[in-house]
């Protein structure tokens, strides 16, 4: 069993894993670890537990202390310097006329380097920029372009359900999501419905994709030919989550529909799942330009 704690280095940060070795910290509190950059300053959001060795992907980097007044004060200051940086960058953006847009600055904590995060569209040449900024600052400076996500995380705002963001509140991480996951969760295929305040489709649309997947793999498609205790029919319309089918039948002149249970109907012959529907039809510019986004803001998370 190894001893660990789980600290955020930003108020809605990714939390980390590190060694407390013999130090008791409780939740809330400060301390300074070792990363790969240098020491950094977080806080304590998981406080000491146990957990099997097995368990851990990789060796953990060591707490160094609990965080002094002095060492509070500094990470004070940084924050302080962090706005002043903030204001001369965005100055020296509009002196080269660079199409980006600054989101963040951060201090590194032992003052090795200074970063600027942007979000922009496409490749910015901004070499120019880092020799004025590396020129006023005389320390390491590193530019780096995050998504539109990222930025939303920042700002923070409510979403459509009336509640505050997912990626504001628990979300540490974000997930590739699809216009397939709206598709299969039988969501409407507008793209002002399915898009959060980032105008990228939202990421709840991930929650409950597996639970569809499972309940997917044992219901027919829609036009499937299946065997009912009320005859032969063909399945008009599904309802994923109960595992049930409405099926149309024919009676003489006319149809009727009626519902089953899966585990209550056999298919003769499945049908290939239609490829898109008169929805996607009719918003596939818009919905096209949704996963391009996805995929562009998937580039630029691996390239950082």
């Amino acid at each position: 069993m190894k001893k660990i704690i789980g600290v955020r280095f930003k108020r809605l940060g990714k939390i980390y894993f590190f060694d407390p070795k013999w130090l008791e910290v409780k939740k809330g509190e400060n301390v300074i670890v070792e990363t790969e950059q240098g020491e950094e300053i977080a806080e304590v959001v998981v406080p000491s537990r146990m957990i099997e060795e097995e368990k851990l992907t990789a060796p953990l980097k060591k707490v160094l202390r609990l965080a002094s007044p002095r060492d509070i004060k500094h990470a004070e200051e940084c924050r302080q310097k962090e706005k002043e940086a903030f204001e001369v960058c965005n100055k020296k953006i509009k002196e080269h006329n660079l199409q980006m847009t600054l989101t963040d600055v951060e201090y590194k904590f032992d003052n090795s380097k200074i970063l600027f995060y942007f979000i922009a569209d496409g490749r910015i040449d901004f070499r120019e920029l880092v020799k004025d900024l590396a020129a006023i600052y005389k320390t390491r400076i590193e530019l780096r372009q995050i998504g539109v996500r990222d930025e939303v995380k920042r700002i923070g705002g409510n979403g459509v359900c009336g509640r505050e963001l997912c990626c504001c509140t628990f979300l540490n991480d974000f997930e590739t999501v699809s216009i397939k996951m709206a598709k299969e969760q039988n969501i409407s295929l507008n793209p002002s419905k399915i898009s959060g305040n980032c105008g990228r489709l939202m990421c709840c649309l991930k929650y409950e994709q597996e639970v569809y997947e499972e309940k997917l793999k044992k219901l027919p498609n829609i036009g499937a030919i299946v065997k009912t205790p009320d005859g032969q029919g063909e399945v008009d319309s599904l309802e994923t989550l109960k595992e049930v089918v409405r099926v149309k039948i024919k009676d003489g002149d006319i149809f009727k529909f009626r519902k089953y249970d899966v585990k209550d109907i056999t298919v003769i012959k499945d049908a290939v799942k239609e490829q898109e529907d008169e929805e996607e039809k009719e918003f596939h510019k818009e919905l096209e330009e949704l996963e391009n986004l996805e995929t562009e803001d998937k580039k630029i998370k691996e390239n950082n």
